[in-house]
């Protein structure tokens, strides 16, 4: 099994400085939860750098943009960004759904929720 983490926001160095931007002038209208609880103004968050190097599963990142351009599919379910998927055996699951990631207000609780999805699979 391997994780898939889709930010909602797309790729690239202009729109990766109007996010951090964004971040920084109106937090409260930003719309990635998953970018805000894994990475600070400018760089990804110690605490989730060091789970992803500690926890032994595979994990794939893409922006929304990369994700629909990789796995276009008219089978492709729509999907709301952020998300975390699973996959096994070519098959996509909601792991994490825009909504759960939504309610989570630090990387703590992010990993904590991710390590307890992996133990009930």
């Amino acid at each position: 099994m391997r994780l898939i983490f889709v930010y909602n926001a797309n790729s690239g160095k202009r729109n990766a400085y109007l996010d951090s931007l964004h971040k920084i002038m109106s937090p409260s209208t930003y719309t990635c939860s998953l970018c805000e609880l894994t990475y600070g103004f400018f760089s990804e968050k110690k605490e989730w750098k060091l789970f992803r190097k500690q926890e032994n599963i595979e994990m794939d990142f893409y922006h929304k943009n990369e994700f629909v351009k990789k796995f276009k599919s008219k089978w492709l379910p729509k999907y709301t960004f952020p998300i975390i998927l699973s996959e096994k055996d070519d098959r996509l699951e909601v792991f994490l759904s825009s909504e759960k990631l939504n309610e989570l207000e630090t990387v703590e609780g992010l990993v904590e929720k991710i390590r307890k999805g992996l133990a009930s699979r």
